[in-house]
Formats: structure tokens, C-alpha cells, sequence
């Protein structure tokens, strides 16, 4: 007989008016699967990164696979002491091995969006930091300052590494100054 899982549990289509889409600091996460408990299952997320936008150098021991789907990205790949910037174009996918350094900046006029595979305990980083995006509201502000020291507490907690604005520099990333 076979076990017969719980709706949730069980295959099905990803309704994505169903979706969370939240802010992270600029670009922005559409949990494709949520989050599970278990740390190291699976969650697929649908990121988009807008024009002028960068991700700062960072690593965490979560693996990430990036499959581009439009725009072009730029994504910076550090091994060896030697710092390589990429171009991600739609077909694309840039595989970040779980503890290394890497980093991504938009410098082309349209967003750049990608499927990212990752670990539940990454997708649930991304729901403590983020902020619930609504439908039809503009844009965004920079992030404050109160909004950056609570991510940065959040990925200390996490265990990740944060680049410092010096160490961005170096690799060709100018973060805003706080306000």
C-alpha cells in the first residue's frame, strides 16, 4: 500500500499567486518552494536583481545554483587569490560551491532574473532579512541602517561572511553610504 502524503507534501504545480515575494535589500526572492525545517532540503526561489543594483561580496556554507533566465548579470567568482567577473546571460548557470566567496552587480539597464536552488536554511535566512513585497507599490528605498545592522546580525547569527565595504571596493562594488 502505498503511503499516500498530505497536499503539501504531495507533486503538484507551483501557484505562484500563491508565492511569497519578499525584499532583500534591493533585489528580490519569490520562493518558488518554501522553506522546510530540514536545513539542508531543497528551495528553489526565483531572484531578480534590478539595474545598478550589486549583491556584496559574501559566502555561507549553503550551496547555490543560479540559472539565468533574462537580463545579464555579472557575478564574481574569487578562487586562488584571483577575483573573475562573469557574465550570466539567459541560458546560463553559475554553480556557488557551499563556503566560497561571491558576489553579483547589475550593471545593464534591465533586471536580471534567475532561478536559484539553494538549501531551506538559506530560504529562510532570505524570509528573517527580507520584507514582504505588495503588489503595485513603487520602489524602494536604499536600505536604513537599522534595516543593514539586522541583516548583518541575522548572517552572524547564520554563521555567514560579510565582506566590509573596504574588501567590496577591492572587487569593483561601491555600497551606499548609510543615510
Amino acid at each position: 500500500m502505498l503511503n499516500t502524503p498530505s497536499r503539501e507534501r504531495a507533486p503538484h504545480l507551483v501557484d505562484l499567486r500563491d508565492a511569497e515575494t519578499i525584499d532583500v535589500l534591493g533585489p528580490t526572492i519569490v520562493f518558488l518552494t518554501k522553506p522546510e525545517a530540514d536545513d539542508d532540503l531543497p528551495c528553489v526561489m526565483r531572484g531578480t536583481i534590478p539595474p545598478g543594483v550589486s549583491v556584496p561580496l559574501h559566502s555561507h556554507r549553503d550551496p547555490e545554483t543560479f540559472l539565468a533566465v533574462s537580463g545579464e548579470i555579472e557575478a564574481l567568482a574569487q578562487a586562488d587569490g584571483d577575483v573573475e567577473w562573469i557574465k550570466v546571460r539567459p541560458g546560463n548557470i553559475f554553480h556557488v560551491p557551499g563556503g566560497t566567496k561571491h558576489a553579483f552587480r547589475n550593471q545593464a539597464r534591465a533586471p536580471a532574473v534567475m532561478i536559484i536552488v539553494s538549501t531551506s536554511r538559506m530560504g529562510r535566512f532570505f524570509q528573517e532579512i527580507g520584507t514582504p513585497v505588495i503588489p503595485g507599490d513603487a520602489a524602494t528605498e536604499p536600505p536604513s541602517p537599522e534595516t543593514i545592522k539586522h541583516f548583518l546580525e541575522t548572517a552572524e547569527r547564520y554563521g555567514y561572511w560579510n565582506a566590509s565595504p573596504e574588501e567590496n571596493l577591492k572587487v569593483g562594488i561601491s555600497l551606499p553610504s548609510p543615510s
